[in-house]
């Protein structure tokens, strides 16, 4: 199942792509009255998402209010999170070392515990939706194509084992970064929590459709030129991991989302940096979830 947040004749509904990726079927004509996503992620049941992977494969002009994808607005399927969105940085080892070679420091190799930052998110931005370049404030203005995960219900003291349990989905975020805001106040709160700073979606997808752990293929592109290629299976620190630790000492809460880090590639990594500017496209691309395509602008 693939659920996304759209607005189609000014009014904001939930749905899913169907199995083509062509039609978005509103939940509502399958008795499904979720008011957002947030209230689907920690409601819906198992049964629904079977009822919804099968209703996928219907055709379109047998469903109610079936509209083409191409008439729609696609949303950020959490458009504007209520609960933390929690995020894992310097997660793969080919990063950590560009990292510490853009801020001149020596890089052992060695990473023996999860580094953890919160990304505050006064509205998350769409598919498509521009990436402001607040010009006024940064001029390393830099993208992170990452992997999220959307927890489903609370979690406190879970096994690794248990973590899976507690997952709905995934999606794909950008964590637009601003480099010199980030280096300047030691800490990543500030630099990363700029409006539009990020971009959310396509859609989220329910774990039951990736095996587990996810072994996806993740890349970003600037105007077509490939910047990251890298896997999820190569995360230093894993799902299993970040929640179990995380909920040893906190409950993390029902529609949490976790963005899992980014691998090499990022504008930093390039020798010049290669930070963004106003006109810029940013593609961030997860393999069996979408992309997303974010003009930089003004």
């Amino acid at each position: 199942m693939k659920i996304v947040t759209y607005e189609v004749e000014g009014r904001r509904k939930l749905g899913i792509l169907n199995a083509g990726e062509q039609w978005v079927y509103p939940l509502e004509c399958f008795g499904m009255d979720y008011r957002d996503m947030e209230e689907a992620v920690t409601g819906m049941s198992e049964s629904e998402i079977q009822l919804l992977n099968a209703k996928a494969g219907t055709d379109p002009y047998e469903i109610p209010g079936a509209a083409q994808l191409s008439e729609v607005k696609l949303l950020a399927p959490i458009p504007c999170p209520r609960r933390d969105v929690i995020c894992l940085g310097v997660n793969y080892m080919a990063h950590a070392e560009e990292s510490a070679r853009y801020k001149k420091q020596e890089f052992s190799g060695e990473r023996p515990y999860a580094v953890y930052f919160s990304k505050r998110v006064h509205q998350a931005s769409g598919p498509f939706d521009g990436i402001p370049a607040h010009r006024d404030l940064t001029e390393k203005l830099d993208y992170e194509v990452e992997l999220a995960v959307i927890l489903k219900k609370d979690a406190f003291r879970v096994s690794e084992a248990e973590a899976r349990d507690y997952i709905f989905g995934y999606t794909v975020i950008n964590d637009v970064s601003a480099r010199d805001l980030q280096n300047r106040h030691h800490q990543w709160f500030f630099g990363k929590s700029l409006d539009g700073f990020f971009p959310m979606g396509p859609c989220i997808v329910s774990a039951d459709e990736i095996s587990y752990p996810p072994k996806l293929e993740l890349r970003s592109r600037v105007n077509g030129e490939l910047r990251q290629d890298s896997n999820t299976e190569l995360l230093i620190f894993g799902i299993d991991h970040v929640i179990h630790e995380l909920s040893q000492g906190m409950t993390l809460q029902a529609g949490t989302i976790i963005a899992m880090g980014t691998p090499a590639g990022a504008g930093l990594g390039f020798d010049p940096p290669k930070f963004l500017k106003p006109g810029d496209v940013v593609e961030c691309e997860i393999e069996g979830i979408g992309t997303l395509r974010n003009p930089v602008v003004e």
